[in-house]
């Protein structure tokens, strides 16, 4: 009996896994091309919140290498670093809002994709994480 409810355990949870990272990796994917481009709005954000112009192709290039570490199959400590530098990114554009005295509501999409990152890998199968 505790295998049968195991297995449909397992499915939605790799379920879960594959939505939650298809979520993170479009925006990195997405976000890092719109950063690479320097297109609005992220560009002029960057701009605003006093970042030289030259970082935005660097987080870019940065966020896409991300995505396509998260998809690779095998590969657990750069995913590991990739997590890392998705919520490091994600921590950094909430202080930069603050610290600028923005509004409260330019807090919502960092934080809601750090906290999809984190559960993102906080979900990966045991095939996707580092060995103890």
């Amino acid at each position: 009996m505790e295998r049968m409810i195991a297995v449909p355990v397992r499915r939605h949870r790799a379920g879960a896994y594959w939505a939650v990272t298809a979520i993170v990796v479009g925006e990195c994917l997405v976000g890092g091309a719109m950063d690479v481009f320097r297109m609005a709005p992220f560009y002029p954000m960057l701009l605003q919140l006093g970042y030289p112009g030259y970082l935005s192709p660097i987080l870019g290039i940065a966020k896409i290498i991300a995505a396509v570490v998260l998809l690779a199959p095998g590969l657990p400590r750069l995913k590991e670093w990739a997590y890392a530098g998705v919520v490091i990114n994600m921590i950094a554009a909430a202080a930069s809002h603050v610290a600028m005295h923005n509004s409260l509501s330019n807090l919502i999409a960092p934080g809601a994709f750090a906290a999809l990152a984190v559960a993102s890998w906080a979900l990966r199968p045991p095939t996707r994480r580092l060995a103890p």
